[in-house]
């Protein structure tokens, strides 16, 4: 997201009074190593799109990818604003994470390089991508590749329940 840690500040309205803020290096972690994640877009006509997804923490940012034909690919050409989460389905154990922020089109090939051998890396062959013309893909099935500039993120610890958000002056 930024080379430096975002703000951070504790809600102390949503969790245990005993409980300390969340720290930026554990939130990292839980978006580096999830392996889905739910992207929400905003349709055309002010409806939400919430679909899952694999995705990649690269370069200190939440990237994803979607097919140029797909809902989420047409709802990012009206608006950019989404919000990525992650965490488990369990209310006392883990990490809940809430990205929310700008989808910035990655089109430089050799960037976009990178970030093909990274999403290889983390979910192996089967997530093979070819890289040409600013797209992952080739000319029959291409697909955009986003990055997300933070505006805030929010985690939710679980053990004890906190909530911590974190803000990110580039992204507001």
């Amino acid at each position: 997201m930024t080379d430096a840690e975002p703000t951070a500040r504790l809600d102390r309205r949503f969790g245990d009074p005993a409980a300390e803020p969340t720290p930026w290096p554990d939130v990292v972690r839980v978006l580096e190593e999830a392996e889905l994640y739910w992207l929400t877009t905003v349709r055309a006509d002010g409806r939400p799109h919430v679909t899952p997804l694999i995705a990649i923490f690269h370069d200190g940012a939440m990237h994803f990818c979607t097919g140029l034909g797909e809902q989420k690919a047409h709802n990012l050409e009206h608006h950019r604003q989404v919000a990525l989460t992650t965490g488990n389905n369990t209310w006392a154990k883990g990490l809940d994470v809430v990205v929310e922020g700008t989808a910035a089109r990655v089109a430089d090939n050799a960037a976009l390089r990178r970030l093909a051998d990274a999403y290889e890396a983390k979910y192996g062959s089967a997530w093979h991508f070819e890289v040409g013309d600013g797209v992952f893909g080739g000319k029959n099935d291409p697909a955009a590749v986003f990055r997300i500039v933070p505006g805030k993120v929010l985690a939710f610890a679980k053990q004890p329940h906190a909530q911590t958000s974190y803000r990110f002056p580039e992204g507001d």
